[in-house]
């Protein structure tokens, strides 16, 4: 599936567990949403590189590969080796979840990293759902950053304090995109199998990854429930009505 796609339903699972989430108070809670949105971009950080063409790099990949330049690039390049390509090792559904959520689990003890950790997570799920937010800001580099690091920054040292959630987030929004994209012809891989030399996928084939079913469908139904959840579950929709 394409990144929106992916965005919208990590941001509607994490807003359908807002209820089992140990997350307090409407900061917290509007965080560990857009944490699930924005970590269900993760796996396709095996979809990116640096490039060269004739003296000067290009920079190419995902949505995520490409946020903040060669920075998420350079990371891209890294996982991407380590995942044998793309839709392999990081669309692993046993393997991924495990992998990313351990790694957030270190970053988490340390308030830096775990400023970083939810950057990222932020820096996607704004770069993503671009197409619904006005202007141009959160698709550059620099206005990406800016947004991303700085709302983490505010997050983490004026309202959350504790982020030891982040790791369930991360495992979440990556289940999600796996099985997302295990709904479309290309499919994921069946767990280890892309450490073979022999590799096996499974799919089931609904719909091409950019078909009218992913623009028409997923992403509206997906993006009406995620803000109707987080309505009902924050109280936002009793303050409305009442």
């Amino acid at each position: 599936m394409l990144g929106h796609s992916h965005a919208t339903t990590g941001l509607a699972a994490g807003a359908a567990l807002l209820p089992l989430a140990p997350v307090a108070g409407t900061a917290e809670q509007l965080a560990w949403v857009a944490a699930w949105g924005g970590f269900a971009l993760l796996p396709d950080l095996d979809q990116g590189g640096l490039h060269w063409r004739r003296a000067l790099p290009r920079l190419s990949g995902s949505t995520v590969a490409t946020m903040w330049g060669p920075v998420t690039t350079g990371l891209s390049s890294g996982v991407a080796r380590l995942a044998r390509g793309h839709r392999q090792g990081t669309h692993d559904v046993l393997l991924a979840p495990l992998v990313f959520g351990a790694v957030t689990a270190l970053a988490s003890l340390w308030q830096p990293t775990a400023i970083a950790a939810l950057a990222l997570a932020l820096g996607m799920a704004l770069r993503a759902c671009h197409v619904v937010i006005p202007g141009r800001l959160e698709t550059t580099v620099v206005g990406n950053a800016v947004l991303s690091w700085g709302g983490a920054w505010w997050l983490t040292t004026r309202e959350l304090g504790d982020v030891r959630w982040l790791p369930l987030a991360v495992a979440g929004g990556v289940v999600v995109h796996i099985l997302g994209d295990w709904l479309t012809r290309g499919g994921v891989p069946v767990p280890f199998t892309w450490l073979r030399r022999r590799r096996r996928r499974v799919s089931l084939d609904l719909f091409r990854t950019g078909s009218p079913v992913e623009h028409y469908l997923i992403v509206p139904v997906a993006g009406f429930a995620a803000l109707a959840l987080v309505a009902l579950h924050t109280g936002l929709w009793a303050r409305i009505t009442g």
